[in-house]
């Protein structure tokens, strides 16, 4: 082999190596007991903007769409009174989340979850065992923004 070639793939091999050992993922934080308040989002509107800042992404302005996200597989998050963003994995032990009328029945809502609370690369990760409190949607936010996207229902003809 060229001895230029097995010097460079050594020193390729060697900082993966390294980056490997010293690089490596945080471990997740162990599992906390927590009760938290906060409004269930889709966390894919929310985090990357793509229908508006985050005061429009959240609340009745975006029920619809918020809808649409869960139904379709996104991840939702309860975003707490601090403004603290939890990814939700599980809630009530329905397994996958996607696929139960749960999340639908309390997208948007107002809750209370009682849960467990895990962290890992600073994310912050909640298993839901129980909605302790449902106050519905109380962000009232559609008069101030309309229906966020615009198109989430139809125009009367």
């Amino acid at each position: 082999m060229n001895p230029l070639r097995t010097a460079l793939f050594g020193l390729i091999a060697g900082a993966c190596a390294l980056a490997a050992s010293s690089a490596g993922a945080i471990a997740a934080t162990p599992a906390k007991t927590v009760e938290i308040k906060g409004e269930i989002i889709d966390t894919w509107c929310y985090l990357s903007g793509v229908m508006g800042g985050p005061e429009a992404v959240v609340g009745s302005a975006h029920h619809t769409c918020a809808l649409w996200c869960a139904a379709g597989g996104i991840p939702v998050g309860v975003r707490a009174e601090d403004g603290t963003v939890y990814m939700v994995l599980k809630i009530k032990g329905e397994d996958p989340l996607a696929q139960t009328d749960t999340i639908l029945e309390i997208q948007s809502d107002t809750i209370v979850a009682k849960g467990s609370h895990y962290v890992r690369d600073g994310i912050n990760y909640l298993v839901v065992a129980q909605v302790v409190a449902n106050e519905g949607i109380t962000n009232k936010n559609h008069e101030d923004f309309g229906v966020v996207p615009g198109f989430a229902f139809p125009e009367a003809e």
